[in-house]
């Protein structure tokens, strides 16, 4: 039943048939096979094999794993030398599955945190209900679950509300209702029994309907059930929340892109490989046998394959961004979904809570009234302004800017005003020892009253050596021991004002009753105004002006929410009083002399004008939503800059239904200009953030209610608040724990400088892997001995490549990087630009690498020192033993030209990983301490080549051999000129590419520096190869003169 609110009691008891005594049991029955249970069904998750199964759905993951097959294949069926050889061999199939498995692992668990979402839900499902049936006399206690729609249910102070209600008797004054996890109401609403005509009213406006999940703060009513399972309003919560699918982040839609690139790039280059040396599968090194030819070009292809995936990048991604979560844990942001850090740095659009995130969540009195002079019809005010903006016992009382002294008895209404606020009060403030806050006990608008009453102190109170929690309540309970309160009139909405009965302490006559309400409500029973300790009377002149002023606190700029004080000073005897019978209670509260008026309001938080000035440079839109009225939130949209002082809001302020109204497309050109929607329900948040969506903003969505859920589902970024209900946490990516909007303008700028951090290390492996490719096809296309292994591939991807690309996420953030706008979701990791430097990073690191086993074989003294020829083709060296004069064919199966390539590889990617420490910055201007991190990580991943390298073991497996000193220094000249390559592509990123010189000679000093590298460059390498242009000239020239005279020999002896 939709519109139960719009129907009377009566009609809605007629609609399910239900009569006084409630519904028969065929009757429930009935309508439980209409209807349903009363629950939310449990959410089907997907079974751990599915989970299991989708982490091994992605195009990179599958190669790996046929690699890992076919490896795991082949060393099964090959035919190996020795024991440690066989057991090599299957070393590269267990680590590549190693590897699976873990990040298997990884995705498998936070898909599992995924779903806890709607299964929090549960926990606002009441377990028990008091209902009334007709077989039972009287009010019997049953399952909640068991509840069907026409069920008459009792609710009473402390309840959970079993189901959606209507209203239908109210057995107390008032029934109030914490429905703030459902509307974010930040007070407690008080609900009536009257009809709502408005079929389009929103749920804060059904104020004769009861919510399902809600909480009854005071009083007790009867109502009837409209409303079960996933028809409340809590149950179309979890449907919506249950067709949100979660979508993936940039950064992973990018990876993805990535992967399936890599992917078809991988399967060309393995095909080709394999398909270039289809004419030496009969190569006698293999046997004779074509078969086995095919297998071992097989195994090289399958080494490209393993080469070319940066298998280390899933386990730094989330190693980076677990180290970002902590730094972001201490600025108060709680990320639950690792991804969400990297996407936070492209975040568009903040759509914000208005109530504790932008504000306090804690009423605060900012500025109250008393009567300066009274005569005939004019009346003059006092005007006082309080500072402070939490529950904090301290602030100012100022008036015209200067402050006073309220003990001092220049004002002597203040006293009185103090009085009224301590003693008709029924809340206190409490000091939470483990939090260090104070915090509210009872409702939010008392609460500002006793805070103010500390803040004025009228009695001069000594507060020095006093606990925290006796500074909360020390300046009341001097006024509480004066007075002795007898009883309390309740509020009720007819009179709209409450008051207290009471006594002088001292004992004797004197009782007064204490009145506080809303100003129209209670000066239609004023008839003095107090001035200066006298009594005047209160003429209708005056009452306007009195309103006049109010209606100034209540919109504008401050938009205070306004409380009338009052005293009788000679109040009826309580004899006289009905107190059972409160439509009795306005004839008690009469003859009321005004004393001030307060004006309170949930204040903004101090430095939220600061981030959201911030947010603005760094472009990104901040939109208040609030389930609060327009008026109010327009008013604290002015005092946190959100909109100027004197700015017109039409066409940036919407209501709920204002934006309703709206056809699609103007639907969609407010969400590009709103900077403001008021009165809003979950759907409307939810809409909003799907056209943000379709405008192709990345948007960040905070809440705390379970009403906030389904829009925190579906945003980018959901960002619930500490003290948010356990459903907001659930569905949200980041849990702000202090509840503060900076915290999210500092998760953002975290989020920024994660994610270009990211982009080094990412862009750091993938130039390494380019370099392993470029040095296996080198390998396979000239033929010569492999210079490295898979599993030696392996170790570089996983640990060597991995401690340096970790420890770049330690990168010091930009100093500008608040001043860029958000970057595009759309935008590449890799640019055409830098595909082209990382391109020819990684093939100087592919020539190096297998230059280095060249070297070893052609131009070392202590080395071989073949041909060319020979070298190039070693599989013919027992078929043509006059190319392979005096040569051991072993000699192409020592280690040292494989430990050689290795070296030069791990050396050039620690080098490689110095050149990544800034885009394009010079290691002149962003040396290499900037990170000590890094510095750490390189010394590490050295450390541990020469555990492999000197550790007998290790180099078995890795099927190396220790290095001479002399072979080292051969390392480190072929590694070192990367660094002057990555500066040259530097200088040529910085002066042509991002920015051009401007004026002539800009323009010769920049060519100048240029030529001036690369001249440096190609004198480096002459200076390295001078030394063995003999031995060059013997290993280019050797077959050949060798082939010759063989020939010339032959025609001799012919």
């Amino acid at each position: 039943m939709e519109d139960a609110h719009a129907r009377t009691g009566d009609e809605v008891c007629r609609f399910f048939g239900t009569s006084s005594d409630g519904l028969s049991d065929s009757q429930v029955e009935e309508l439980r096979n209409k209807y349903g249970e009363n629950e939310l069904p449990a959410e089907e998750g997907k079974s751990i094999w599915e989970l299991i199964f989708e982490q091994f759905d992605d195009l990179l993951v599958k190669i790996l794993l046929l690699a890992a097959i076919i490896s795991f294949v082949l060393a099964l069926f090959e035919e190996h030398e020795d024991q440690t050889e066989a057991i090599t061999a299957f070393v590269e199939p267990f680590v590549i599955l190693l590897i699976l498995i873990a990040n298997a692992t990884v995705g498998v668990w936070q898909e599992r945190n995924a779903e806890s979402a709607i299964e929090a839900l549960k926990e606002y499902e009441p377990e028990m209900a008091k209902v009334v049936r007709q077989e039972t006399h009287g009010i019997q206690m049953i399952r909640a679950r068991e509840l069907v729609p026409g069920d008459l249910v009792e609710v009473s102070v402390g309840d959970k509300i079993p189901a959606d209600l209507r209203l239908i008797k109210i057995y107390s004054t008032t029934i109030r209702i914490d429905q703030s996890i459902l509307t974010g109401e930040s007070v407690s609403v008080i609900k009536h029994t009257d009809v709502v005509p408005d079929a389009r009213a929103v749920n804060q406006d059904k104020k004769n309907c009861l919510f399902s999940g809600t909480n009854v703060a005071s009083g007790k009513a009867r109502g009837i059930v409209f409303g079960t399972g996933l028809n409340t309003e809590i149950g179309k919560i979890r449907t919506e929340m249950a067709e949100t699918e979660s979508e993936k982040t940039p950064l992973q839609q990018k990876l993805d892109e990535f992967g399936e690139q890599l992917s078809k790039v991988i399967s060309i280059i393995c095909v080709a490989v394999w398909a270039i040396n289809i004419g030496h599968f009969n190569d006698p090194a293999h046997g004779g046998s074509w078969v086995k030819g095919a297998i071992y070009y097989f195994k090289i292809a399958v080494a490209l394959a393993v080469a070319a995936i940066p298998e280390g990048l899933p386990a730094v991604i989330t190693t980076c961004l677990a180290l970002g979560t902590r730094r972001m844990a201490k600025k108060n942001a709680i990320v639950r979904s690792l991804p969400s850090v990297e996407t936070l740095g492209c975040t568009s659009v903040i759509c914000s809570d208005k109530t504790g995130t932008l504000t306090t969540n804690q009423m605060s009195v900012s500025k109250m009234f008393i009567a300066d002079h009274a005569s005939n019809d004019s009346i003059s005010f006092t005007e006082f302004t309080i500072s402070g903006s939490t529950y904090e016992p301290s602030g100012k009382i100022s008036h015209n800017g200067r402050e006073i002294n309220c003990a001092a008895g220049d004002f002597d209404s203040l006293t009185e005003l103090a009085t009224i606020c301590a003693l008709c009060n029924d809340s206190a403030v409490d000091y939470n020892e483990t939090k260090k806050v104070y915090e509210k006990v009872g409702e939010a608008t008392e609460t500002a009253l006793v805070v103010l009453c500390e803040k004025m102190n009228v009695y001069g109170t000594q507060k020095s050596g006093l606990s925290a929690r006796e500074l909360g309540n020390v300046c009341n309970r001097v006024i509480q021991q004066k007075w002795r309160k007898e009883f309390t009139l309740e509020f009720s909405r007819d009179r709209k004002s409450m008051s207290s009965y009471c006594v002088p302490s001292s004992g004797g006559s004197g009782a007064k009753m204490f009145v506080k309400g809303a100003p129209e409500g209670v000066l239609g029973r004023c008839t003095h105004v107090r001035v200066n300790g006298q009594k005047v009377p209160l003429t209708a002149s005056m009452t306007q002006k009195i309103v006049d002023q109010c209606v100034q606190y209540g919109t504008g700029r401050d938009t205070l929410r306004c409380l009338a004080l009052g005293t009788i000073d000679s109040p009826i005897s309580p004899n006289e009083m009905n107190l059972e019978e409160s439509t009795q209670f306005v004839k008690y509260e009469k003859d009321i002399t005004f004393v001030g008026v307060v004006g309170m309001l949930d204040p903004p938080r101090q430095e939220v004008m600061d981030s959201i000035k911030a947010c603005n440079h760094a472009g990104i839109r901040v939109i208040m939503i609030t389930g609060d009225n327009k008026n109010t939130a327009e008013a604290i949209g002015r005092r946190i800059g959100l909109f100027h002082e004197n700015e017109d809001t039409t066409g940036k302020a919407f209501t709920g239904r204002e934006f309703d109204d709206l056809p699609p497309e103007q639907q969609s050109d407010a969400c590009r200009r709103a900077k403001l929607f008021a009165r809003v329900e979950p759907s409307h948040k939810s809409k909003i953030v799907d056209i943000l969506q379709s405008h192709g903003e990345i948007t960040a969505m905070t809440g705390d209610g379970v009403n906030d859920a389904p829009a925190l589902k579906k945003a980018e970024i959901g960002i619930a608040m500490g003290s948010g209900t356990a459903v907001a946490k659930s569905a949200s990516e980041m849990v702000l724990a202090d509840d503060n909007f900076t915290s999210i303008v500092s998760a953002v700028e975290e989020g920024r400088a994660i994610y270009n951090n990211m982009k080094q290390f990412i862009r750091y492996l993938i130039s390494s892997n380019v370099g392993e490719v470029v040095s296996i096809f080198m390998v396979a296309a000239l033929g010569i001995p492999e210079a490295l292994i898979p599993v030696q591939l392996l170790w570089v991807n996983l640990v060597t490549d991995g401690l340096p690309a970790t420890a770049l996420g330690f990168n010091p953030p930009d100093l500008d990087i608040m001043d860029r706008p958000p970057r595009s979701a759309n935008d590449g990791l890799i640019s055409k630009w830098l595909f082209f430097r990382y391109l020819a990073v990684g093939t100087y690191v592919g020539i190096a690498t297998v230059g280095a086993s060249v070297w070893w074989f052609l131009l070392y003294e202590e080395g071989p020192q073949i041909t060319y020829y020979q070298l190039t083709h070693w599989m013919r060296c027992e078929i043509e033993p006059e190319n392979f004069q005096d040569l051991d064919c072993e000699v192409f199966e020592d280690n040292h030209p494989n430990a050689m390539a290795l070296s030069v590889l791990v050396t050039i990617e620690m080098l490689n990983a110095i050149n990544s420490l800034s885009e394009n910055q010079s290691l002149l201007v962003m040396p290499p301490w900037k990170n000590i991190w890094l510095m750490a990580a390189i010394t590490l991943s050295m450390s541990l080549h020469f555990v492999i390298l000197y550790v007998d073991i290790m180099a078995t497996i890795f099927q190396i051999t220790p290095l001479s000193i002399a072979e080292w220094v051969a390392v480190l000249k072929i590694s070192i000129p990367v660094l002057l390559l990555d500066e040259i592509l530097k200088f040529i990123a910085r002066n042509y590419i991002d920015g051009k010189p401007a004026t002539q000679g800009e323009k010769l000093k920049t060519a100048g520096g240029l030529a001036a590298l690369v001249g440096l460059c190609v004198c480096y390498f002459a200076w390295m190869l001078g030394p063995y242009v003999d031995e060059i000239n013997h290993a280019l020239l050797g077959p050949a003169l060798r082939y010759v005279d063989a020939q010339t020999q032959t025609d001799r002896e012919l």
